[in-house]
């Protein structure tokens, strides 16, 4: 192989790995096993065990920042449930590496692995910001929104321990999380009114929103 066909694979192969088991609790020597190559010929590609992991991450990081991109069309509630099934495809695939990515894995403190994680983040939020069709955020709206993908986040990880919680009904839980978040913010905030109006405007009678105040209503009568 050339060298760059070399590291893509041991790359694909670490990710194979970290799939299963968190991170450090793989050896290079289960690596190169895996590859078909020897210890030292993974070093010859990668310094160390860090330097291979936050590879890994990097393309983990893509696969998932890609998650978030979705077409602009039909309605709100529907396009972030779509994100969040894609979403939650990536996090069942990679449940150790995720889990380990987000609570501390081996390259946690290392500041290439905190800005792969702080990229994603960032992707997440402005692909919110462009299905809402708004470009310079009011404060309230960035809180929501930032607060939203740190509640998704840690909703994964819990989901994680167990599985206790059957995935469907926890993406759309996550959906109707933002619709909520949104109307509470719009009870202090004018400008976010008329964003949750808008939110609402073009949403179905089986959209995620409605189905949300629907339930309400069952509740407070």
């Amino acid at each position: 192989m050339g060298v760059e066909e070399r590291r893509q694979q041991l790359i694909g192969v670490a990710l194979e790995l970290f799939a299963r088991r968190s991170p450090d609790e793989v050896s290079i020597d289960e690596i190169a096993s895996a590859a078909g190559i020897s210890r030292p010929l993974v070093y010859h590609y990668f310094p160390g065990k860090l330097s291979l992991y936050e590879a890994a991450l990097k393309r983990a990081a893509q696969d998932l920042a890609s998650r978030f991109e979705e077409p602009h069309e039909g309605s709100l509630g529907g396009r972030l449930l779509r994100v969040m099934r894609r979403f939650f495809d990536f996090v069942d695939e990679h449940g150790p590496g995720f889990s380990a990515l987000m609570r501390g894995g081996p390259a946690v403190g290392s500041s290439a692995t905190n800005a792969l994680i702080d990229s994603v983040r960032q992707v997440a939020y402005e692909q919110i910001l462009s299905h809402l069709r708004v470009t310079d955020p009011p404060a309230r709206l960035e809180l929501l929104i930032r607060s939203w993908i740190s509640l998704v986040e840690s909703t994964a990880l819990i989901w994680l321990d167990g599985r206790r919680v059957p995935r469907g009904e926890l993406e759309i839980q996550l959906v109707h999380d933002f619709a909520a978040l949104a109307a509470v913010a719009a009870a202090y905030d004018e400008e976010m009114t008329a964003l949750l109006r808008r939110m609402l405007k073009d949403e179905p009678h089986d959209g995620p929103f409605t189905d949300l105040a629907a339930r309400l209503i069952t509740l407070a009568s």
